[in-house]
């Protein structure tokens, strides 16, 4: 009816977030918007103050309560990879059913799965850093340092480079950066709050 159930805050031992979990999911019908949907919401919450943790566990518990449930199983997968786990969720996200797997917000959880995994790999921001500002013109460098910023969590920063590439040379490397923006976009959501005001700052670029 649009109030708060129950909730709680920070960390609680497993078996309270079980307890918590079996409360809310008891005689609910989730499609009728029951108890099921409060847990998804309260496991969100979590992730995004930082408790990826227990988002994960309630979000396990919820799956275990209705296998499919696709808010659940995207939040298993970014709580996952908000604790580094990328393999565990690669592993997770191959074994997903293919109309599971087609669904838009799964894919949105590939595309940030992929630009974890990119970087993994991109190296140390640091020396990025110190490389992009010894050569502004040090494309690939600055590229890397956005993929970088990005699985770091600093995403108005990796979108700042990407549009700093595009704005010195949209065509470089068959618009790489142009490409890894889209991506970025993915992975955040087409409502994401940044994802909006960068497309239109792409444009801005693009047509200007």
């Amino acid at each position: 009816g649009g109030r708060p159930v129950d909730g709680f805050v920070g960390s609680i031992p497993e078996s309270q977030v079980r307890e918590f979990v079996k409360r809310l999911t008891t005689g609910a019908k989730p499609d009728a918007g029951g108890g099921i949907d409060e847990a998804i919401a309260e496991a969100k919450a979590m992730l995004a103050e930082g408790d990826a943790k227990s988002a994960l566990e309630v979000f396990q518990e919820i799956l275990a309560a209705e296998r499919g449930n696709v808010a659940a199983t995207a939040g298993a997968l970014r709580a996952l990879i908000a604790l580094s786990e990328a393999q565990k969720a690669r592993k997770m996200l191959d074994a997903l059913a293919p109309e599971l797997a087609a669904n838009a917000e799964i894919a949105a959880v590939r595309a940030a799965l992929e630009l974890a995994e990119q970087g993994s790999k991109a190296g140390s921001t640091a020396q990025l850093e110190a490389k992009v500002a010894a050569d502004a013109g040090d494309f690939q460098s600055r590229l890397d340092l956005a993929t970088a910023l990005f699985a770091a969590g600093r995403r108005e920063e990796a979108v700042d480079h990407l549009l700093e590439i595009v704005r010195r040379n949209r065509a470089w490397n068959e618009e790489a950066a142009r490409k890894q923006l889209v991506k970025l976009f993915e992975a955040m959501g087409p409502t994401d709050p940044l994802t909006v005001a960068s497309r239109k700052r792409l444009s801005s670029l693009l047509f200007a």
